[in-house]
């Protein structure tokens, strides 16, 4: 003979599956829940020259999957951070005599090779994009994490341990001046290939981050 719990569990089970269904109908009747079901307002920036409009979730996420043509973020993001990568690689080159620690030079060498591929990426989306019909202005003081011209002098006439230091101290700030760009453009940009970039950008200068932090 069964149990009574036994009996009494395809009942259970069949009231469950009402009540469940029976909420969904309410949610689907409730306009406000399904406002919330389909997600915030999103701020998309519009194309040069056009003003920014404001869409649900979801029909931002249909718009940029049609069309990803570049913005004024995106094209500002790939200038940047041009300056941004070349500038650290002013910094690396120093390495090789001047870093006392065998970790510094190998990691110096690790930036070089990721970021002078990068310069070369996003020059060709420049050119693709045909960005000089696209100019934007920015100002070498109002990146992020950029080193100032007494701080490269510092560094270039440090030998050793004080290269070493220094180096580690302003790439760090370096490397999450890149992460807060590639942030920003990811909010503010609509060019699928510029967010992969900047997606690479961070996950890889994260990663650098932390083993400076260690070294340091």
């Amino acid at each position: 003979m069964l149990s009574r719990r036994t009996s009494r569990a395809p009942l259970v089970a069949a009231s469950l599956a009402v009540a469940v269904l029976t909420l969904a109908g309410c949610d689907s009747d409730d306009p406000a829940k399904s406002a919330k079901a389909s997600g915030p307002s999103v701020i998309a920036p519009g194309k040069p020259g056009e003003a920014a409009e404001t869409l649900s979730a979801e029909d931002a996420v249909r718009q940029r999957a049609e069309d990803d043509s570049p913005n004024s973020a995106d094209f500002a993001y790939a200038r940047m951070m041009i300056e941004h990568h070349t500038q650290a690689l002013k910094m690396t080159e120093l390495a090789p005599e001047q870093a006392k620690s065998g970790p510094v030079k190998q990691l110096a060498a690790r930036i070089t090779a990721a970021q002078a591929p990068e310069i070369t990426t996003m020059e060709g989306w420049l050119k693709t994009h045909d960005g000089e019909k696209h100019p934007t202005t920015h100002q070498h003081k109002t990146m992020p994490g950029m080193a100032t011209e007494a701080q490269l002098r510092t560094l270039r006439a440090a030998r050793g341990k004080a290269f070493d230091e220094l180096f580690l101290k302003l790439m760090i700030t370096h490397h999450d001046g890149a992460i807060s760009m590639a942030t920003d453009v990811k909010a503010q940009g609509n060019n699928l290939q510029i967010e992969e970039m900047a997606d690479d950008v961070i996950a890889q200068q994260t990663s650098e981050i932390n083993r400076m932090r260690g070294m340091a």
